[in-house]
């Protein structure tokens, strides 16, 4: 009996823009370009780049990040998510010539990684509602001094790039980027697909590798359709978020100022340093 060879196609090119190939980076993609509501402007390019974890980045990868011009780059990881990725052999903190590494933890001493998100909020496998309690969860305990800084430095350099970035780029990130591009008046539904984005962002090897460790935990009860839920980013879930913001915390800049702290002053200059003609 001949045994079976399973062929795997390459995948197709991601849409770019907003992706841009960064060699050992997975999800990379530039945060500008979106139109603003009725205004005949949009977001910026070249500004704000978001992606997963680059800790193995290539040199090409090192050589396009300073071709756009990238000074900072800002990590939301927990202290004991890159101490993980170090003693399972997969490299640690990576920095670049050019680059500042800032380390900004949502939740600093605790793993938020996508597994251990999976752990701490069980019923993300259950759809939109596990998804906002968990977003809700980093917008209220994590999040406000973990943005405050990149929202500054928006604020005060946007003549320096950055990139943000946690482990998969897509929940503490996808957050971030989020409450951004809502806060410069980009239409929710345009925001929830931009956060969608990911689902093609991460390459299937990544995935599997996830859902792999997502069914080996037996408090998980080896669920793969809660697992492959886990793993997405369905917009429906950054709809629900964007309500939240809105009811919970009154919008995105009554978020700025009131949770990280930021003046109306600096919270003006974000949207002005932001918003462009088209």
């Amino acid at each position: 009996m001949s045994a079976t060879i399973e062929v795997r196609l390459p995948p197709p090119p991601l849409p770019s823009p907003p992706f841009i190939e960064v060699n050992g980076i997975h999800n990379f993609r530039d945060l500008g370009g979106y139109p603003v509501a009725s205004s005949g402007k949009s977001v910026k390019r070249g500004i704000i780049f978001r992606c997963a974890e680059p800790t193995l980045v290539t040199s090409d990868g090192i050589s396009t990040m300073q071709s756009l011009g990238i000074t900072h780059c800002y990590d939301l990881r927990s202290s004991t998510e890159i101490q993980r990725n170090i003693d399972a052999g997969r490299g640690g903190v990576k920095e670049w010539e050019g680059c500042e590494r800032v380390f900004v933890p949502v939740f600093r001493d605790q793993d938020y990684s996508p597994e251990k998100l999976a752990v701490r909020f069980k019923d993300y496998f259950d759809g939109v509602e596990g998804f906002s309690r968990a977003y809700t969860s980093i917008l209220e305990n994590g999040a406000p001094s973990s943005y405050r800084t990149i929202l500054l430095h928006i604020a005060h350099q946007p003549e320096k790039p950055l990139v943000v970035h946690c482990t998969a780029g897509k929940d503490r990130t996808g957050v971030m980027c989020a409450l951004l591009l809502s806060f410069c008046g980009v239409e929710d539904e345009v925001v929830a697909q931009e956060y969608a984005l990911t689902e093609v962002g991460l390459p299937i090897q990544w995935k599997e590798s996830m859902v792999k460790h997502l069914l080996a935990d037996p408090r998980l009860q080896n669920n793969m359709a809660g697992a492959m839920n886990m793993i997405g980013a369905k917009s429906e879930a950054m709809m629900a978020t964007l309500k939240i913001i809105r009811e919970q915390f009154g919008g995105p800049k009554e978020y700025m100022i009131a949770n990280c702290g930021l003046t109306k002053e600096e919270v003006e200059k974000i949207k002005e340093h932001l918003i462009v003609d088209k």
